[in-house]
């Protein structure tokens, strides 16, 4: 059997769409119930309700309008505030094109961006005058959405960088209409239901997940201020009664190193940006009593791979493709059997994936072969369809001619109980001779001969780290990525020959 999973048919979009009209569409029905609740560190903070919602993303569509044409760009760097998403909407309500980027960027990177994006407008959170303009917006009368083709430019994201430099990724409307899947496939999200996420608005996981598709059920969105920090999210959790919480494997690595109080309330918890060590996922649920539910994703196509709570994840796996994607893992000749590992493909027809890297067809047309989008991860497929993730394509280490996967490693070191994260790399001794490194961070101090005997009894041999190392820290990326690539760079600049 192929690792091939065509669902059934998903229906297109109607043909005159529009992700605003989307997203309110229970706004007048709800009224006045909890739309946002940004979070302070003190569990206070700013409510919006439903109504207000609506109300201040068609004002701003007006007030854009003032300066702004339809498709024109613009940039919004607002931070985890409330003018982020009602000015997120409103542009894409107007038909202009908002481009997300991160508060954390220095202005260097920010000015080339600018260049990039060559906005009509930036808005900006450190510009004192911009926080009261869009206020202002708020209240001028609504405007019309404007609708149209669902295969239009709603907005901008850029990838996480990960596996190089940030690119700006164009997504259609009817990204909105495809995330519908994942309702079900992986949130099992319901109206009533309180969703408190972790990241930062710009990044693609909090925007929609946190965010968007709660708007787009009718559920209430939890969202911490900027001056929030992951030891906070456990009282407010429990203060203002969260249902699902959704953050990075690395938040939740850093919450089980404090105390939790009581969540009766949370249902589950969810996990994506990175893969999530075995030993973290049964860690919350001893130390919450709720599971998380996993899923793989990226910028170009949020997330189509999944477990949920119609259907967990069997142990060590990401889940199971959802219902209505289609998805297969490719080799050189197409999908490759079962059991065997392949790259993560996307088909082209998928309605959440994007239109493409703006201004950059060549690279578009890369990442193509046939009919498939290639992501650049690489998993198996087992007989069932559950998946296991292997890593990035250019992660993956060779040891004596066998593959071997980084997270098959990371987890043999993180199931000790003194390591709180680890990560595998190949690092080049000298030319030509390459070895596979264990780095890690634990609590206290690990005789390495006592990590070695611990990791050889859950790794077949040429699976082992011929280094292991201990670090304070290891390199993340502003949403809180792993980057191998950063600390093989790291550590053979140090230490590697000629």
């Amino acid at each position: 059997m192929l690792s091939l999973v065509q669902s059934d048919t998903f229906p297109p979009a109607p043909r005159q769409f529009s992700m605003a009209a989307f997203v309110l569409a229970h706004a007048d029905r709800l009224g006045n119930k909890t739309a946002l609740r940004i979070m302070d560190a003190a569990g206070k903070g700013e409510r919006i309700d439903y109504r207000s919602l609506k109300q201040a993303i068609l004002g701003t569509a007006t007030g854009l309008l003032q300066d702004v044409r339809p498709e024109e760009r613009i940039i919004l760097q607002l931070g985890n505030t409330p003018e982020f998403p009602i000015a997120f909407l409103g542009a894409i309500a107007a038909g202009i094109v908002p481009v997300s980027v991160s508060s954390a960027l220095t202005e260097v990177e920010y000015r080339e961006v600018v260049e990039t994006i060559r906005p009509a407008l930036e808005l900006r959170s450190n510009d004192s005058a911009t926080k009261a303009r869009l206020r202002a917006f708020w209240d001028l009368p609504p405007a019309d959405i404007a609708m149209g083709d669902p295969d239009r430019p709603a907005y901008i994201i850029y990838t996480s960088g990960t596996s190089g430099r940030p690119t700006p990724v164009v997504h259609a409307h009817r990204a909105i209409w495809a995330r519908q899947m994942m309702w079900d496939g992986w949130y099992g999200l319901r109206e009533d239901d309180r969703l408190l996420h972790a990241g930062a608005f710009n990044w693609t996981y909090t925007l929609g997940t946190g965010l968007l598709d709660p708007w787009a059920l009718g559920a209430t969105a939890l969202i911490p201020a900027q001056d929030v920090t992951p030891a906070h999210l456990p009282a407010l959790m429990q203060a203002h009664k969260a249902t699902i919480f959704a953050a990075a494997p690395g938040v939740y690595r850093r919450l089980l190193r404090a105390d939790i109080p009581p969540l009766p309330h949370l249902r589950h918890g969810l996990s994506a940006g990175e893969k999530m060590a075995q030993s973290v996922r049964a860690a919350w649920n001893a130390a919450t009593g709720s599971p998380v539910y996993e899923a793989f994703g990226m910028s170009e196509c949020s997330t189509f791979i999944s477990s949920s709570p119609a259907l967990p994840a069997p142990d060590h796996t990401s889940g199971f493709v959802q219902r209505g994607r289609t998805v297969a893992l490719i080799g050189p000749d197409g999908p490759v059997p079962r059991g065997t590992i392949g790259m993560i493909a996307v088909h082209k027809d998928d309605p959440g994936l994007m239109l493409g890297y703006l201004d950059r067809p060549v690279d578009t047309d890369a990442r193509y072969q046939g009919d498939w989008f290639l992501t650049g991860d690489l998993a198996t497929m087992d007989e069932s369809g559950a998946i296991t993730y292997a890593g990035r394509a250019d992660d993956m280490m060779n040891a004596g001619g066998h593959r071997v996967s980084p997270i098959e490693v990371e987890e043999a070191l993180t199931a000790h109980p003194l390591i709180a994260e680890a990560a595998a790399c190949a690092v080049q001794l000298r030319t030509g001779v390459h070895v596979i490194a264990g780095f890690y961070v634990a609590t206290d101090v690990i005789e390495e001969e006592e990590l070695r005997d611990f990791a050889a009894a859950r790794l077949a041999t040429y699976k082992m780290p011929r280094l292991l190392i201990a670090r304070d820290r290891l390199p993340r990326g502003a949403n809180n990525k792993l980057l191998r690539r950063v600390l093989r760079a790291e550590w053979e600049t140090t230490y590697g020959q000629a």
